[in-house]
């Protein structure tokens, strides 16, 4: 695999919340010099291929794969599809996760899934059935995620306290989707 190739696929995983050229360098052992240029190259590649819908930038000395601005007002269009479409099992587990040990950050949720949640979190967003509650006091300052009173709706509850008690289930019982446990327990009181 390509310098290049291992450079995309890193800031690709590590997603909106990019990695820094120390990172980068560690993980690659590449002296920083030397993957300066490599990021120039991609940057390049990315500037030339009108076939590619990314852009490399660097902000707040975090290098992130981000849509070049040709392509803004269809992710806004995409952003504001109803929320009667739905969502993949990956959102609904992130949100249900999010529900339920919030404030969490996006690596803390990738810790209990297991994999990588970036693509799950900002469909959140744009459902605005999450926002950003702030950043966690630790190294990096990672963004805190809450769910909103747009999520209340969306479940039809009036406080987070009426969403199922998960504690008393045991392990045993396997998966369970909260959100058709709370469907189940609408249909029961009808």
């Amino acid at each position: 695999m390509s310098s290049l190739a291992k450079i995309e696929a890193l800031l690709f995983i590590a997603g909106e919340e990019g990695l820094s050229l120390r990172q980068l360098a560690e993980m690659l052992e590449m002296p920083p010099t030397g993957l300066v240029q490599s990021l120039e190259k991609l940057k390049d590649k990315y500037k030339a291929d009108e076939e590619s819908a990314l852009w490399l930038i660097s902000t707040a000395n975090q290098y992130r794969l981000v849509t070049k601005e040709d392509h803004a007002d269809l992710l806004r269009q995409y952003a504001k599809t109803p929320i009667n479409q739905s969502l993949s099992r990956a959102s609904m587990e992130v949100l249900s996760i999010i529900a339920y040990k919030q404030p969490i950050t996006r690596i803390e949720i990738d810790q209990i899934r297991g994999v990588n949640s970036s693509g799950a979190i900002g469909k959140l967003l744009a459902f605005n059935l999450i926002a950003v509650a702030g950043h966690k006091e630790v190294i990096g300052r990672p963004k805190l995620y809450e769910t909103t009173a747009y999520f209340l709706d969306f479940m039809g509850i009036n406080h987070i306290e009426e969403l199922l008690d998960i504690s008393s289930l045991e392990e045993e019982e396997g998966e369970i989707n909260l959100f058709e446990e709370r469907e189940l327990e609408e249909e029961n009181e009808n």
